[in-house]
């Protein structure tokens, strides 16, 4: 594979400061790896008018700032006392053969005062130099996951697909000193345990990691997803302005549904932001582990990580009924416990949004109902009937031209028709009034892939593998 031009530290800032996309910084660097005529990558922006000459005036004031920082760490005396509490730190990371380097120096083990700084946000592992030297690399790149595997060269996932980054792989020995330097004791302590682990790593100025480390018959494993420093909007996700209706209810269930990797979770993160701006009350998200931060704007915020703030799901939402709040975000509906307390919030009151692995909006409905026992389905579906306010059912296709994917949608609006087909048990339907339903906001997936493909934003040949019936796309 063909080496990636390095990124100018000036390029990394621009897309902190979000005065240009992921996709632009792509394209001028790109510019600028074949240039001969010596500008620099600030005035490739410039001149393809990705930002004005005032905002490089401010950039390149914001580099001087961090290069001065990096001097100064970089000259001060490193204590003793603190190579003397990390132990782990004192044996010299191996890089990740492959892994292209950052223009940037590499970041120092964080000190203590900043480990106590992060605390409070609750989720976050240690620092890891050689970790975050691959992931400040894999943002670059403008990935949404990375892949450390004992035995295999570090891979990236971009716009949907493993992108190798060359030379040899890493053996046992060399994925544990990249990864395990990342773990807290007390992660540490059950990663031993139990043989994987959930936990979330934070790069300085790159973002947060959701993580999972796992051991198999090679060595220790790991795969984290990449999660952008603020909550996206629905217009930077690509979905439809309509959603935002979802954040009006003032109680109800809003499910955000799909398979792995589908943009579930930025789209709740971004409903939840469009909640914490426009209301005045207190939102409490339940995560495994917090993924999206998400500051009190309008709303208090309260943000809790399973098994490191409480024990289960299903114990933070019985607390949850008495922490007196107005919407309670779900990471995932795991389990027969956790949907029925998520059923009864809906019902006391509460506006419940959350997250369920289903692959369209009627599979959804009939996945909670069947969760629980014959016995209790009647009663289950009565009470979804009067709860259940909407389902968005979402895939991510990659583009026809290869920039990155778009969101295909389905979204179900339970009018009366449909609570009474959900009560009924005649879900199937329920079909029939999502193609009919444009009116109040409803479409099937394969209504949403067939404007895509109409469009030209996707492939016939791509949207075929999505559609659950290729006739539509013709319709």
């Amino acid at each position: 594979m063909s080496k990636q031009p390095s990124v100018p530290l000036l390029g990394r800032l621009a897309v902190h400061f979000k005065m240009i996309s992921m996709e632009q910084l792509a394209v001028a660097t790109r510019e600028l790896a074949s240039d001969t005529s010596g500008r620099r990558i600030g005035e490739v922006f410039v001149d393809k008018g990705f930002i004005t000459p005032e905002q490089l005036a401010k950039l390149l004031r914001a580099q001087q700032e961090m290069v001065a920082k990096q001097r100064a760490a970089s000259a001060a005396p490193e204590p003793a006392a603190a190579a003397a509490s990390e132990p782990r730190a004192a044996n010299a990371p191996v890089r990740a053969p492959g892994a292209a380097r950052v223009s940037a120096p590499a970041s120092a083990p964080a000190p203590p005062r900043v480990a106590a700084k992060r605390a409070p946000q609750g989720a976050c592992a240690t620092a890891s130099p050689e970790l975050d030297r691959i992931l400040r690399d894999a943002v670059a790149q403008g990935a949404s996951d990375v892949h450390i595997h004992s035995g295999a060269v570090v891979q990236y996932r971009v716009a949907g697909k493993l992108v190798s980054t060359g030379g040899a792989p890493l053996d046992a020995a060399g994925s544990e000193s990249v990864l395990l330097p990342a773990l807290a004791e007390r992660e540490r302590s059950v990663f031993d345990k139990h043989g994987d682990l959930d936990f979330c790593h934070e790069v300085p100025g790159a973002g947060r990691f959701r993580a999972n480390l796992y051991r198999q018959q090679r060595g220790i494993d790991a795969v984290l997803r990449f999660i952008a420093p603020e909550p996206p909007s629905l217009e930077q996700l690509g979905l439809p302005s309509g959603l935002a209706r979802f954040t009006t209810y003032p109680q109800g269930l809003v499910l955000i549904t799909g398979p792995t990797g589908c943009g579930k979770t930025s789209t709740l993160a971004a409903l939840v932001d469009l909640i914490n701006e426009e209301r005045r009350e207190h939102i409490l998200t339940i995560e495994d582990p917090v993924e999206y931060l998400h500051p009190s704007k309008r709303c208090l915020v309260n943000q809790r990580s399973v098994y490191r703030h409480t024990g289960s799901f299903a114990r933070a939402l019985r607390a949850a009924l008495r922490e007196d709040p107005d919407v309670i975000v779900i990471g995932e509906l795991r389990d027969l416990e956790t949907i029925s307390l998520a059923l009864t919030a809906a019902e006391t009151g509460h506006l419940v949004l959350a997250t369920l692995h289903t692959d369209n909006a009627i599979r959804t409905i009939n996945r909670i109902v069947g969760s629980f026992s014959s016995e209790q389905q009647s009663q289950i579906r009565s009470m979804l009937s009067e709860s259940l306010r909407a389902v968005v059912s979402q895939r991510l296709i990659p583009r026809a031209d290869g920039k990155g994917r778009v969101a295909a949608i389905e979204t179900l609006v339970v009018t009366k028709a449909v609570a009474n087909l959900i009560r009924e048990n005649k879900t199937f339907q329920i079909q029939s009034i999502l193609q009919t339903g444009a009116a109040q906001g409803m479409a099937l997936l394969d209504a949403s892939i067939r404007q895509h493909v109409q469009s030209g934003a996707i492939a016939r040949e791509e949207a075929l593998r999505y559609c659950a019936e290729p006739k539509n796309l013709s319709a």
